[in-house]
C-alpha cells in the first residue's frame, strides 16, 4: 500500500513538473522611477530550475551595490480540485541612482533547458533630487506654521502651494476654428493621500468639448517639476473644438483637497502612544489659472460644398451594381476617413438622376477620440431604385475641408458611375427590399385603398341599442371603475408619502438584489467587488429597515436600535459577526473562494432571520 501511495505523488510530482515547465518565462521587474542617490532593486525571475549560464546585462547609468543574489522558490497550489506548481529561480540586483536621465537596461540572458532565453528589456527614468534652495524655503514655511506647544494647533496647520498644486494644460493655444486641441487636468502633490472635494471644472463656454475616457482608479507615478519631485496623476482630459473665432478664455477650475499629515506632538506621551504624532486631514482650496486660447478663423475662400470640415481627411466610395433591372436596390457607399472634427461633417449631397427613388442614408460613425480629435471613418450609405430603363449616370461625389498642415481648403472627389437600366419583369408599384439587411419589406403604390361601399339598414332610435339597459350600463360602469381606481391611488399616494415606511418595506427586496449582485460576483471570482456588494447589502438593508442613513450608521447604534426594535441578542451578535467577517476576509490569507461562499451565505442567512424578528 505504501508502495502505491508514493508511486502515486510521483506521478503526480512528475506531471505537475511537466506541465509546469512547458513554457518558459523570463521576466525582469524593477521601479520604472526613482530618484538620485536613492537605492533600489531589479530581479530576474525564470520559472525553472534547470538554468545555468545566467548574464547580467549592462547597466549602465548605474551602480552595482549588490548581486547577483540567487534564491530558489517553489510553490504548489490546490484551487477547486485544480493543482497548479510553480518553481523556479530569482537572481536580484541593489543598485544606486548615480545621475539623473533616462536610461535603459538591456534583457539578460541564460541558459534554460538546453535553450537560451532572454528576458524582457526595462526602462528606469532618473530623477534629480529636490533643489536645495526650493526645500529650504519650505521647510522654512513649514515650521511658521507649526505650534509650539498645544495639540489644539493642530487644526492651524497648513500646506503650502508648493505641497500640492493642480496644473492646466492645453496641447495648442493658437488654433483655427473646429481645430481639436486637448485640456489636462494634473495633480502634483507631495503627499498621494489626498482625495478631491468640491469640484467645479469650467463650463468650456465656446467650445465643444468631449472627456478622454480614463481609469476609475488613479495611478500615480513621479515626476520633477520646478526643482522639487512630487507624486503625479492625470485627473480630467478633455478634448475642445473651438466653435468661433476670437479671443476664448477657459475659465479656472476649483478643489477642495484634503491632504493627510502626520503632524508631530510636543507632548511626550502622546508622542509615545501615538507613534511620534497626530494624522490629520489638511484642507486646502486650489484653482487652475484661465487659459487664454487665440481662435483664428478659417479662411473666406471656402469652396461651395464646404461644411466645416477641420482637419485631414479622405473620401472613398464604392456601388452594389451598375447593370440593373427596373424595381432592382442599388447602394452607393460614401466612406470619409481621417482625423478631425468628423461628428460635425455633413453628409455629401448626392445627385441621383430623377426616374430614380430615392430614400434617407444610413450612417455609421466608427470613431475614437484621441488628442487631435476623432480618428475613424464615418460611412454614409444611399439607396436608389431606379424606375425605368435607361442608361444614366450618378455624378462624382465632392466633398471640402479645411487642411491644418497645409491651411488651405482641400476638395476630396469620388468616381462617377455609369448606370445600365434594363426592364424588368414587374412594374414601379411592385415590392422592394430594405437596402440593409433585405428583411424589411415595403408595399408601393398601396398607401391609398378604394372605398369599399356596401349595402345597410339603418334602424329607428330607441329600437336597438339608444335608451336600453345596456346603453346606461356603459355609462355607470366607467364611473365606478373611475371611482374605484381614483380611492386606491389616493390609499397608494399616502402610503408612498410616508417615506420611512417605503424604505422599510423595500428593504429586504433590496438587500435580496444586492446579493444576486454578489452571487454573480462570487461566481466570477471578483473578490473586491464581491465583498463590497456584500457589505452595500448588510448596511443598507439595516440602513433601510431602521430609517438611519447609511453615512450615521456605525456597529454601536445598529446594536442599539435592533434591541429597542425587540431583535434578540443572539441574532443581534450573528448579524455584527457577518459584517466583521465579511471586512475581514477580504484581506485574510487563504483559500479565497471558500472564504467568499461561507461570507455569502452567512449573510443571506442573517438577512432572512433579521426580515422574520425586526418589529
Amino acid at each position: 500500500m505504501r508502495k502505491l501511495i508514493f508511486l502515486f505523488i510521483t506521478l503526480i510530482s512528475v506531471t505537475v513538473s511537466a506541465l509546469a515547465d512547458d513554457k518558459i518565462a523570463f521576466q525582469a521587474s524593477g521601479p520604472d522611477v526613482v530618484v538620485e542617490g536613492e537605492r533600489f532593486r531589479i530581479s530576474y525571475k525564470i520559472n525553472t530550475q534547470k538554468i545555468k549560464d545566467f548574464r547580467a546585462p549592462s547597466m549602465k547609468g548605474f551602480e552595482v551595490l549588490m548581486g547577483p543574489s540567487r534564491s530558489s522558490f517553489s510553490n504548489t497550489q490546490i484551487v477547486n480540485g485544480s493543482m497548479t506548481s510553480e518553481k523556479g529561480v530569482t537572481f536580484t540586483f541593489v543598485l544606486l541612482a548615480s545621475e539623473p536621465g533616462e536610461y535603459s537596461i538591456p534583457g539578460a540572458t541564460i541558459v534554460a533547458d538546453g535553450g537560451q532565453v532572454i528576458s524582457n528589456a526595462m526602462k528606469i527614468k532618473v530623477l534629480p533630487q529636490d533643489n536645495a534652495n526650493v526645500r529650504n524655503v519650505s521647510s522654512s514655511s513649514s515650521s511658521q506654521q507649526k505650534s509650539s506647544n498645544d495639540r489644539s494647533s493642530l487644526n492651524n496647520q497648513t500646506i503650502s502651494n508648493q505641497d500640492v498644486f493642480i496644473t492646466a494644460t492645453a496641447t495648442k493655444t493658437k488654433v483655427y476654428e473646429q481645430e481639436a486641441f486637448m485640456l489636462t487636468y494634473k495633480i502634483f502633490t507631495r503627499e498621494p493621500r489626498m482625495t478631491l472635494e468640491n469640484v467645479k471644472l469650467p463650463d468650456f463656454t465656446g467650445f465643444h468639448s468631449q472627456e478622454i475616457d480614463r481609469p476609475t482608479n488613479a495611478t500615480w507615478s513621479q515626476d520633477h517639476y520646478n526643482g522639487r519631485n512630487y507624486y503625479t496623476t492625470i485627473y480630467r482630459q478633455f478634448v475642445l473644438f473651438p466653435q468661433h473665432s476670437g479671443k476664448l478664455t477657459i475659465e479656472p477650475a476649483r478643489f477642495d483637497v484634503a491632504i493627510e499629515k502626520v503632524v508631530q506632538s510636543a507632548d511626550p506621551f502622546d508622542a509615545f502612544f501615538n507613534g511620534g504624532g497626530n494624522v490629520v486631514a489638511i484642507k486646502k482650496a486650489l484653482s487652475t489659472p484661465a487659459i487664454n486660447i487665440d481662435v483664428l478663423a478659417l479662411p473666406s475662400n471656402k469652396p461651395a460644398d464646404f461644411s466645416g470640415a477641420v482637419g485631414e481627411f479622405s473620401l472613398s466610395s464604392t456601388i452594389s451594381a451598375q447593370e440593373v433591372k427596373t424595381n432592382d436596390a442599388i447602394t452607393l457607399k460614401l466612406i470619409i476617413s481621417g482625423t478631425g472634427n468628423m461628428k460635425l461633417i455633413s453628409n455629401p449631397d448626392v445627385k441621383f438622376p430623377e426616374s430614380f427613388e430615392v430614400y434617407e442614408p444610413k450612417v455609421d460613425n466608427q470613431m475614437r477620440l484621441t488628442s487631435a480629435g476623432l480618428t475613424g471613418n464615418k460611412v454614409v450609405e444611399y439607396l436608389a431604385i431606379p424606375r425605368h430603363a435607361g442608361d444614366y449616370t450618378i455624378p462624382a461625389v465632392s466633398s471640402s475641408y479645411f487642411d491644418l498642415k497645409t491651411k488651405s481648403y482641400k476638395t476630396l472627389t469620388t468616381d462617377a458611375y455609369n448606370i445600365q437600366v434594363e426592364k424588368g419583369s414587374g412594374n414601379a408599384d411592385q415590392v422592394v427590399a430594405n437596402f440593409t439587411n433585405k428583411e424589411d419589406l415595403r408595399i408601393l403604390g398601396e398607401d391609398i385603398r378604394y372605398i369599399k361601399l356596401i349595402d345597410s339598414s339603418l334602424q329607428t332610435r330607441g329600437e336597438f341599442f339608444f335608451g336600453s339597459w345596456i346603453y346606461w350600463l356603459c355609462y355607470i360602469l366607467p364611473f365606478l371603475a373611475f371611482l374605484i381606481f381614483f380611492i386606491m391611488h389616493y390609499k397608494q399616494a399616502a402610503e408612498n408619502a410616508n417615506v420611512a415606511k417605503v424604505r422599510t418595506k423595500k428593504a429586504n427586496k433590496v438587500a435580496v438584489k444586492r446579493m444576486k449582485s454578489a452571487g454573480k460576483l462570487l461566481s466570477e471570482n471578483k473578490k473586491d467587488a464581491f465583498y463590497d456588494e456584500v457589505l452595500k447589502a448588510l448596511w443598507g438593508y439595516v440602513s433601510d429597515k431602521l430609517n438611519i442613513p447609511v453615512a450615521r450608521l456605525s456597529k454601536g447604534n445598529v446594536e442599539e436600535k435592533l434591541r429597542k426594535r425587540g431583535v434578540n441578542e443572539e441574532l443581534i451578535k450573528e448579524f455584527i459577526d457577518a459584517l466583521n467577517d465579511c471586512e475581514f476576509a477580504r484581506y485574510a490569507p487563504g483559500d479565497e473562494n471558500q472564504a467568499m461562499d461561507k461570507v455569502y451565505s452567512a449573510s443571506l442567512a442573517v438577512i432572512s432571520k433579521m426580515e422574520n424578528s425586526i418589529k
